[in-house]
């Protein structure tokens, strides 16, 4: 039976680590699965004189340096920028390897597999099989809720890393950038904050702002959101055709007037690393406009 039959045939509702094992006995080689993060969450097989490898298996993640090399191979741009599989080659890899995305049920990717090849290149059979595999482990995962919540979660830790100066490095974060790539042309920083209950506690006020981010998320469910300091943030194409003001703010079933939602918003912007001078500059918009109280719900 071909590779990619046996593939096809696996047991579904296992687990990873089950489908993992099963194709590793198919292909021969090593497999590895591990988040956006980095983090590893389950692998097969052994590999004495892969350095890489071995370090993934020993430390449970990559270390900075080799997140560095990653990018200086372009590893990290051609995996953001692959639609199903990569193979993955350089002058300083003792074997190559091929890398898939796998996504959760609200396609977001969460994780990539991994599968060193030990001897001789992939064959066309390998890689036909092993994509099909990473369709499965995404069908696998589509109704794991500890997926769904880390794919927006990795949202949220995307923006707040932009925002607090942590992710500083074009060429090692080309990754993560990806996701704001990802169907926005230019953006529209937004701040919102409610300001009818100033005096009550900072953790009531988490408590409100993270109810108010909810009901935001089901109504743009293509932005992206997070809870920054006392503000909730959202990053938005500032060609997303609902925000524009005839459009949004004046409808009878604006959110923000029904919610007491103040809004601050930036100029638009193509560049995700100057997001934390755009918060500035949504966040100076937000409180020169609550101060001059002109009837106004969203200032720019």
């Amino acid at each position: 039976m071909k590779k990619l039959e046996q593939i096809k045939a696996l047991n579904r509702g296992k687990g990873i680590q089950y489908l993992l094992d099963t194709a590793y006995t198919i292909f021969n080689y090593p497999i590895a699965m591990f988040d956006t993060n980095y983090i590893l969450k389950a692998y097969t097989g052994n590999i004495s004189d892969d350095p890489i490898w071995n370090e993934l298996i020993s430390t449970g993640t990559f270390t900075i340096e080799t997140q560095r090399f990653f990018a200086e191979e372009c590893f990290i741009e051609d995996v953001a920028n692959a639609d199903k599989l990569v193979i993955l080659k350089s002058n300083k890899l003792k074997y190559d390897r091929i890398l898939g995305n796998i996504f959760n049920r609200d396609h977001i990717k969460v994780a990539n597999l991994v599968m060193i090849n030990c001897n001789a290149p992939f064959m066309a059979e390998e890689t036909e099989a092993f994509e099909e595999l990473t369709v499965i482990i995404s069908q696998e995962i589509h109704n794991d809720e500890y997926y769904t919540a880390y794919g927006k979660a990795y949202h949220e830790a995307v923006i707040i890393k932009l925002l607090d100066g942590i992710i500083k490095d074009p060429l090692l974060y080309t990754g993560h950038m990806q996701i704001f790539y990802d169907g926005f042309e230019d953006y529209l920083y937004i701040a919102v904050i409610d300001i009818s209950q100033c005096d009550i506690s900072i953790e009531n006020q988490e408590d409100r702002l993270i109810y108010f981010k909810n009901l935001l998320q089901n109504k743009y469910k293509s932005c992206k959101y997070a809870v920054y300091s006392s503000y909730i943030v959202m990053v938005m194409s500032s060609k997303y055709r609902d925000f524009y003001e005839g459009i949004l703010f004046d409808s009878t079933n604006n959110p923000f007037t029904q919610n007491n939602l103040y809004v601050g918003i930036s100029s638009s912007f193509e560049n995700p690393y100057e997001l934390r001078k755009y918060y500035d500059m949504a966040v100076e918009a937000l409180k020169k406009g609550i101060k001059k109280n002109n009837n106004k719900w969203y200032f720019i």
